[in-house]
């Protein structure tokens, strides 16, 4: 499975390539950030974004593509960016018909390092030593990607056997036929 993680930003957007399956060794096959300037108007920062991730996608050609899912922030700003470059990377890869999957921070840092709660630092590190790199990719927000990529193919088998029970459970659960209802005649007092 190849899969293109991004932490998205409207500044710095992470993009990073891992293929590989569960249980087996990683392959990074590419890392970077997609840039914006903070002075540029808004729609061209998000046109940027997208620029940059169909270039990604044109040259990795990845099987699923996984996004940091937003949460919340004291910082509205900052959520808001960060959404709307989530969305533009969410599209890109739905135009195309490219599987899109959503994990949380400490779900990635949960599964590249043990704990939901690892900093940066850690997560770098780890994902240094899953993918066999000489040093951790800067910015963080590079590592961050790739720890998403790496989040989703370790996840990934887990989710679909999860799917897969779920639709097989709703097929064997006989359909109860709607019955007309029975009007019900008020008794008086």
């Amino acid at each position: 499975m190849r899969v293109l993680g991004v932490d998205p930003g409207l500044t710095r957007c992470g993009v990073g390539v891992v293929e590989g399956v569960a249980g087996r060794p990683l392959t990074m096959l590419g890392v970077g950030v997609v840039r914006t300037s903070a002075d540029a108007e808004l729609g061209h920062r998000l046109v940027a974004i997208e620029r940059g991730i169909e270039e990604w996608l044109d040259t990795h050609r990845p099987d699923c593509v996984a996004v940091e899912r937003v949460f919340a922030q004291h910082n509205v700003r900052t959520v808001m960016g960060t959404a709307q470059a989530s969305a533009v990377a969410m599209l890109c890869a739905s135009r195309r018909g490219i599987p899109v999957a959503l994990h949380t921070p400490s779900e990635v840092k949960a599964a590249v390092s043990g704990s939901g709660r690892a900093d940066k630092a850690q997560v770098g590190a780890m994902v240094t030593r899953l993918l066999r790199l000489d040093a951790p990719p800067k910015p963080a927000d590079a590592a961050d990607a790739l720890a998403l990529a790496i989040c989703h193919i370790w996840r990934a088998p887990a989710l679909n056997r999860l799917q897969q029970a779920h639709a097989a459970a709703a097929a064997r659960t006989p359909r109860v036929p709607r019955t007309a209802a029975v009007p019900v005649r008020k008794v008086p007092r």
